[in-house]
């Protein structure tokens, strides 16, 4: 029996939970299929989920497709939880990617996939709704040639679109057409196929074909499309089908060291925290001490109490959980999603998809659940470590980042539902960085004023490269002083780079400490340790900030906005009434191209104006107006820049600074 760990992605509405349904139907697994609308789907078990008809939190479920156990996780649709989306990527071994045959390539249709080449993950495409008035087949297929990928071949023919009838049939190597579709595209990627084919043509028999199609599908080199309708079942058949026979199944050394993935953390009913991990190698047993590490270099570990496992549409427990299945283990109430499990580091932490760009105030209704709503914060910051709390204990406030405003609502629910607190929030702003203009220094040395410290820090500010982060790196002897104040002038650097001359936080930089110096422990003839007289550790986290604010204020910063990339397909006559818009909107468009009456139009918008223009879209354009957008990295602010409040000790002011720290002046 092989294992096979499935993503089943889309655009939200392109019937994916509904195709979860119809392939756990197919297997045997539930009787009456589940309904979206009738919140009676298997995978979708919140009450908030139900409730609005969409996916939230990624859910598994086992079947037995022939020989092979699928482990099925169901993935949002929705963009603003990208994130549930991106912690399933790292433990896939294929995916079936769904597409609408009526809507056909969507915005997030286009981001999938391109997340899913780019990763290297096996992925065939199922387009789904064939039954729906405006069902497309030939259209539809060189639509997804030209915006997703030409390399794809159909699978089968489609008949009746648009009806409840709507049937399809699987090419055979009688179809002539098919296999020259199949010839062509192969050889493609195939050199030896391709001189194979040169040399005698009747060589390449329709078996020989079909392998090669599975070995390059394996390698995400080529993507067959299958059509079909998950509300009455045409073409599931071949869909499964494809899944056994194209897609790859798990892999690893059951006997290896233990290796794994963690990529989802939820509660049980009594608040016990839970991992969901995929295994890569190796075994992990119940009742084992198990070590983890998060990708920032946490470590811990823990003693797992209880091991299950997905069989057949529910979860059984099981003594142990072995290479290339997903197991639910219990007993490690410090782990977190995105960390390691076992000796050796799985690949984990890795971000797929863009970060949160947009940020909101979280206000509790009644000032009495403020404790509550910081616990509850803390809960979803757990499940959702992408989801990034941000609090400000001079103002008693709490932020959180987000994607988009349906997932406010959502967290708002949440809240409500779960936790029993209701919040409002403040305008939704957007989440800037900033970087080094050039390069500063500044340093400050022991017993000489104004330094009030026991320390000698000295730190230079440098641009890196783009998207490298924060560098830290040391021009001083690590002999130099105890290990202990070297690291905590170096987690001090990272805290405080949080925030920079504007209030964001500060990246693509690298900072070198170029001073070092300590008094070391000492005490009175025959009396105790005297701090009055001996270096530690807080003097050094408490002087870092002024002095690295200092340099950086010396090296100046640039703030940077992030800005999407946006395609936008319109009636060509309707371009004039456009272009004032996104002007007002600092767009940046390109030139447009005209195909007809429809014209297209490509460019850059800043992220905090693209819910605006896809408000003002339908008015300009007759309700015909269609846009995709993408975050496209990050550009600097053109005019005055905007800064964010600080929710530090704010080291830019030495005198606030030192009485907030140290409650006194030096000198």
């Amino acid at each position: 029996m092989h294992t096979l760990n499935l993503g089943i992605l889309a655009h939200v509405d392109a019937g994916k939970t509904s195709l979860t349904e119809r392939l756990l139907h197919t297997a045997g697994v539930i009787d009456t299929i589940g309904r979206v609308d009738h919140g009676s789907t298997r995978t979708d078990s919140l009450a908030l989920e139900r409730r609005r008809g969409i996916t939230i939190k990624s859910a598994v479920v086992s079947f037995t497709l022939g020989t092979t156990t699928v482990n099925l996780i169901d993935t949002p649709g929705h963009p603003d939880f990208i994130a549930e989306v991106e912690r399933v990527l790292g433990v896939l071994d294929g995916a079936v990617l769904v597409i609408s045959a009526v809507e056909g390539v969507q915005a997030q249709t286009r981001v999938l996939l391109r997340t899913l080449r780019r990763l290297r993950i096996p992925t065939v495409l199922f387009v789904n709704k064939t039954d729906r008035p405006g069902a497309r087949y030939g259209s539809l297929l060189e639509s997804i040639t030209e915006r997703l990928s030409p390399d794809i071949v159909a699978m089968g023919s489609a008949r009746h679109l648009g009806t409840r009838d709507a049937t399809g049939t699987p090419f055979t190597g009688a179809d002539p057409g098919f296999t020259g579709a199949l010839t062509d595209l192969l050889t493609r990627h195939d050199d030896e196929l391709l001189a194979a084919y040169v040399d005698d043509p009747v060589a390449l028999t329709h078996a020989r074909l079909l392998a090669a199609l599975a070995e390059q599908t394996g390698r995400c080199l080529v993507h067959p499309v299958f059509f079909g309708s998950a509300a009455t079942g045409a073409g599931i058949d071949a869909l499964v089908d494809g899944i056994t026979g194209l897609l790859p199944a798990a892999t690893g050394d059951a006997d290896a060291p233990a290796r794994g993935t963690v990529f989802k953390v939820d509660r049980t009913a009594g608040g016990e925290r839970t991992a969901y991990v995929r295994m890569v190698e190796g075994t992990v047993h119940a009742r084992e001490v198990l070590r983890f590490r998060s990708p920032d270099g946490r470590e811990g570990e823990g003693k797992v109490s209880a091991v299950s496992v997905f069989e057949d549409g529910g979860e059984v427990p099981v003594p142990g959980v072995g290479a290339g299945r997903i197991a639910r283990l219990k007993g490690l109430p410090d782990i977190r999603i995105g960390d390691s499990v076992g000796a050796a580091r799985a690949q984990a932490g890795r971000r797929h998809f863009a970060p949160p760009t947009l940020e909101t105030v979280v206000v509790p209704r009644r000032p009495e659940d403020r404790g509550a709503l910081h616990l509850a914060l803390g809960r979803l910051a757990e499940q959702d470590p992408l989801i990034a709390v941000r609090r400000d204990e001079l103002r008693k406030e709490v932020s959180l980042s987000l994607y988009g405003e349906v997932q406010k609502e959502v967290i708002q629910a949440t809240l409500a539902d779960e936790f029993g607190v209701d919040v409002t929030f403040r305008e939704t702003t957007t989440i800037c960085l900033e970087r080094p203009a050039g390069t500063g220094a500044a340093v400050e040395f022991i017993d000489t004023e104004p330094n009030p410290f026991l320390a000698t820090v000295g730190l230079r500010v440098a641009p890196g490269p783009y998207g490298s982060g924060v560098e830290f790196r040391r021009e001083v002897e690590l002999g130099s002083m105890p290990y202990s104040l070297m690291r905590a002038v170096e987690e001090a650097v990272h805290s405080t780079l949080r925030q920079g001359i504007h209030g964001w936080q500060v990246t693509d930089c690298v900072v070198t400490q170029t001073h070092s110096g300590y008094w070391p422990r000492q005490s009175h003839s025959h009396g105790t340790f005297d701090k009055s007289m001996s270096s530690t550790a807080g003097d050094f986290r408490n002087l870092t900030p002024l002095v690295l604010m200092d340099a950086l204020r010396r090296a100046g910063t640039q703030v940077f906005e992030p800005m999407h990339r946006f395609r936008l397909e319109l009636p060509a006559d309707a371009l004039g009434a456009l272009g004032p818009v996104l002007a007002r909107l600092r767009a940046v468009p390109g030139p447009p191209e005209t195909h007809g009456t429809l014209c297209t139009l490509e460019g850059e918008v800043p992220a905090a104006r693209v819910h605006e223009l896809q408000q003002l879209l339908p008015g300009l354009t007759r309700g015909e107006g269609a846009l995709e957008s993408a975050f496209d990295g990050h550009r600097p602010v053109t005019g005055p820049a905007p800064d964010r409040p600080r929710t530090d000790h704010d080291p830019l002011h030495r005198k606030e600074y030192l009485l907030r720290t140290v409650r006194r002046v030096a000198g």
